[in-house]
């Protein structure tokens, strides 16, 4: 929300300087969080770290200028990252924490959703500027009142899920990004109070997939893999992003001169109305999957035992 509102009024470089901010709550954080006993220290493994980000970065540049050398060496340095991390004493990544199948099984269902849901960010920005000619300021206050409503009614998902199950959560986030997709492919070129209107759906649904994805996925580890298992969903979530990123600057790059949407009448805006389709049938196959194989169970969410 405030990111919408500073591109809103000032330029967009202004949003590097927003984590500064970081450095208020250092000394109070100094002051009231109390140091932690830990039972060993091991290395880090800044060889494994370091292929890893390799790894990501070729792939970035594979996909972004399409060059498959990039793409073959972002697959060799990954394999020489499994194989590192196979090998070390501390690897950057335990390996073992992959044989719990329910919570891989949900790192891959995060990487897929998260992957779909930067489009909002990312794709509806440049559907603003290229086919509705909106300028930057403009585009941060289009961007605003889906900002807002998922801010306030995050705390209400949370309640759902507390309540009713990650499952529900999940069937109600996945209908609303289903809603925003399915209605920005058809009217892509429509005022922009409504493509506003069609974001606070998207933003509302991926603020609650965010918290079904984070509550199921805790839930399938044990206490002494909790925070190394976040902290692979959350590295995962911006690699996922950052790659889907460059995917869908290069399709946005490549265009389109056929519409997949027939009932799409925008002929200038075909290359994101069909983004957004193939996204909209997306969630409704992970919809499908996900009632099938975790939705008929009394348990919720990814702790549900088929």
């Amino acid at each position: 929300m405030l990111s919408a509102l500073i591109v809103s009024f000032a330029h967009w470089r202004w949003l590097f300087a927003v984590p500064l901010l970081i450095l208020a709550p250092l000394p109070f954080y100094r002051k009231y969080l109390a140091e932690e006993d830990t039972l060993s220290r091991g290395s880090f493994d800044w060889l494994g770290g370091a292929l890893l980000g390799v790894s990501v970065a070729l792939l970035l540049l594979g996909v972004t200028n399409g060059t498959w050398w990039f793409l073959l060496g972002s697959l060799l340095t990954l394999a020489l990252f499994i194989v590192r991390i196979r090998r070390a004493a501390d690897p950057f990544v335990q390996p073992k924490i992959f044989a719990n199948k329910r919570y891989t099984a949900g790192l891959v269902l995060a990487v897929l959703i998260n992957g779909m849901g930067i489009a909002l960010y990312y794709v509806s920005p440049l559907l603003l500027s290229s086919v509705q000619e909106l300028s930057t300021n403009w585009i941060g206050f289009v961007m605003v009142p889906a900002a807002v409503a998922s801010a306030l009614l995050g705390r209400v998902g949370g309640k759902l899920a507390d309540r009713k199950g990650n499952a529900y959560l999940f069937f109600l986030a996945s209908g609303l990004l289903l809603v925003c997709f399915g209605l920005l492919s058809t009217f892509t070129g429509i005022a922009v109070i409504g493509i506003a209107c069609f974001l606070i759906f998207g933003n509302v649904g991926q603020s609650f997939m965010q918290i079904t994805l984070a509550n199921s996925i805790s839930g399938t580890l044990a206490k002494e893999q909790a925070g190394v298992g976040r902290g692979i969903f959350s590295m995962l979530n911006f690699i996922s992003m950052g790659i889907a990123s460059g995917i869908y600057s290069k399709v946005i790059d490549l265009g389109a001169t056929t519409q997949w949407n027939p009932v799409n009448p925008y002929a200038a805006a075909f290359v994101y109305s069909n983004i957004y389709l193939v996204l909209a049938a997306l969630h409704a196959l992970i919809f499908l999957f996900y009632y099938f194989r975790f939705g008929k169970t009394r348990s919720s969410g990814l702790q549900a035992n088929s």
